[in-house]
């Protein structure tokens, strides 16, 4: 299971068993933060609770202090990682559609599936959206295909774009997060005075 537990531990064909647990305890966790909770997630967008803005930060900045680490160690490669291509017209209009998405149903696709998984109905619902969505795309993809692959600059990085080295990017990114994380809870407070 990639560099931390050896071959000569345990054999390639346990990763799937060591995949089905990661992902399990991620879906425990998903659920105990509230992430089953449509109120909770567009929360931030109303801005009366920010769980969802802290819980992806805190998961930014993990996995970007432990890339770090690992790579320092010589466990990792930053150049074998694999960096998705960005689009910027399809990541524009995406992200719009994902955000109202987001608004109007409560739940993005990773969180409508932890509601699925403990029976809300609205969970199932937005599911059966999302399938809707991808089937239409798919099907018009050969019309959309122009507007997909537009303006592709490749697998950037905030490294490359902001000239800056892993380290400094990371120290940067973590910063901005405390940061986030003290203004949220006082606008959080603020607006739950305003509200009641």
């Amino acid at each position: 299971m990639g560099p931390l537990i050896p071959h000569e531990l345990l054999s390639p064909e346990w990763n799937n068993v060591i995949a089905l647990i990661i992902g399990i305890a991620f879906g425990y966790l998903m659920e105990a933060s509230g992430f089953s909770s449509s109120r909770k997630l567009a929360g931030v967008f109303y801005g009366y609770d920010f769980t969802v803005l802290r819980v992806f930060f805190t998961a930014a900045v993990v996995s970007m202090i432990g890339i770090l680490y690992l790579s320092k160690l010589g466990y990792l490669n930053f150049d074998d990682l694999y960096i998705q291509p960005t689009y910027v017209d399809s990541a524009i209009i995406g992200g719009v559609i994902m955000g109202v998405g987001f608004v109007a149903g409560g739940f993005c696709p990773g969180t409508s599936l932890c509601a699925a998984a403990i029976g809300k109905i609205d969970g199932m619902v937005f599911i059966l959206g999302l399938m809707l969505g991808v089937v239409i795309f798919s099907e018009m993809f050969p019309w959309l295909e122009g507007i997909f692959n537009a303006h592709n600059l490749g697998g950037v990085t905030l490294e490359d774009t902001l000239g800056l080295s892993n380290e400094w990017t990371t120290a940067i990114f973590a910063i901005i997060a405390v940061v986030a994380f003290y203004g949220t809870t006082i606008l959080g407070r603020y607006i739950r005075n305003v509200r009641y």
